[in-house]
């Protein structure tokens, strides 16, 4: 009698074992509406699970398990907490295959004491432990991964699912494995090595996805800060050149020296040392924004020694509720690569046109210039032909997404153009 009762005890508590780290496994969120519910929906199966083995005892009841437990919670599951159908398929398996290593622990018990009753037991305190370290260890682990992609959580529940069909064909609907067919014996085995070589392939090919998205992030995020640095080097020369200009009264003073002495020959080298000086380090004044100013006014620098003429038309006003570092990135990759391109060709064809406006609370960036031979595009993006390059335009593309805004790259006839829109959440128009 105590036998049966430890037993029914057993059962109880495998059903609750199996409830309660689906629900762990699935990642049904810890409130008292939800525990409530879990609770009294608990209570409910314990009553069905009962009733069946009354009625139909323990082998038929064991049939359709299935249908009277696993199905309601995976429909509980989807239907009343809202978690995902695929989600909550893999986490009842998952259930069902942790519930094997406390069965074989109390197969060992109920062997090595030669009772039912000592069976029942190790199987009710190895439910118990093995409920701590899965929750403790595992649970967390397993939810993040059936959350991260379809793709993931269905390479999670293969092994699950397969061991699911294979322990109801073989072990509770037949008796074909204990019969000892071979061809059930050898189906294990057989179906592990496939599922762990595919493992292996998908996870290596994920391995190398996520080893390339974090060379890509971190090669941004040198960019960002080599054009933070350029920004802060360009504005201490901006600070250099109204210093040179505060300074102007010095200078007259040395050509007024130099005039009562007669010398213009001195007074004209003077004057062109000055003007050299003063012409490298005087940013152009192309629009109202320092910034963009000091931008233009170095890439214009550098297309003159380059022998490209870069023609310039921008009406931008002086706050852009944007970062200066990502308004550098955006400009400086754009103009570096145009600038690049246009110096391949004949000195006629080194032109390059940069127009900058905001429109309608948009930030509008048009670069266009010539260009030789054939741009690759992949995913909309220009492709370098040399390995570490290529990154500049995958900034560009990086920080109008980071926006809500766009970045289109086009190459056709021999004429590259880089379209930039940024939606603006403020600016003095």
């Amino acid at each position: 009698m105590i036998t049966t009762y430890i037993g029914l005890i057993r059962f109880g508590f495998s059903l609750l074992f199996g409830t309660a780290l689906t629900v762990c496994f699935a990642g049904v969120e810890y409130s008292r509406k939800n525990n409530l519910a879990v609770g009294c929906f608990c209570i409910i199966l314990l009553f069905v699970q009962f009733s069946c083995w009354w009625l139909f005892g323990i082998d038929l009841t064991s049939k359709i398990y299935p249908f009277i437990i696993h199905l309601p919670i995976t429909l509980f599951l989807i239907i009343y907490i809202r978690r995902p159908c695929l989600i909550s398929i893999v986490s009842v398996l998952s259930a069902y295959l942790c519930c094997q290593v406390p069965k074989w622990i109390g197969s060992i018990g109920g062997a090595v004491f030669g009772s039912r009753f000592a069976e029942h037991t190790c199987y009710i305190a190895a439910v118990l432990l093995a409920y701590y370290l899965l929750k403790k260890y595992v649970a967390d682990t397993l939810r993040q991964l059936l959350e991260k992609s379809p793709k993931t959580c269905i390479l999670l529940g293969a092994v699950p699912m397969f061991y699911y069909l294979f322990d109801y064909i073989t072990t509770i609907c037949t008796d074909l494995l204990y019969r000892g067919i071979n061809e059930a014996v050898q189906l294990v085995p057989t179906v592990f090595s496939i599922v762990y070589f595919v493992f292996i392939v998908i996870y290596y090919v994920e391995m190398q996805k996520q080893i390339h998205t974090q060379k890509e992030r971190d090669i941004l995020a040198v960019q960002l800060n080599g054009a933070h640095s350029e920004l802060v080097s360009l504005q201490q020369m901006q600070k250099i050149a109204a210093a040179y200009r505060h300074d102007m009264r010095h200078h007259f003073a040395i050509l007024q020296s130099m005039a009562s002495e007669g010398n213009i020959k001195k007074i004209k080298s003077y004057l062109n040392t000055v003007q050299s000086d003063v012409d490298a380090i005087t940013p152009i004044r192309f629009c109202e924004n320092e910034t963009v100013n000091i931008i233009l006014s170095t890439f214009s620098i550098k297309s003159k020694q380059t022998g490209v003429k870069m023609t310039v038309d921008a009406k931008l006003p002086g706050s852009i509720p944007l970062s200066d570092t990502e308004l550098c990135s955006l400009l400086s990759n754009g103009l570096e690569n145009a600038i690049s391109a246009a110096s391949c060709l004949e000195p006629e064809c080194r032109n390059i046109s940069v127009k900058a406006m905001v429109h309608k609370s948009n930030l509008l960036i048009l670069i266009e210039n010539p260009y030789t031979g054939t741009v690759a595009m992949k995913n909309g993006i220009p492709q370098a032909s040399l390995e570490g390059h290529g990154y500049g335009t995958h900034s560009i593309s990086a920080i109008a997404d980071a926006h809500g805004g766009q970045a289109i790259f086009s190459a056709e006839d021999g004429l590259f153009t880089l379209k930039i829109m940024l939606p603006l959440r403020k600016c003095d128009t």
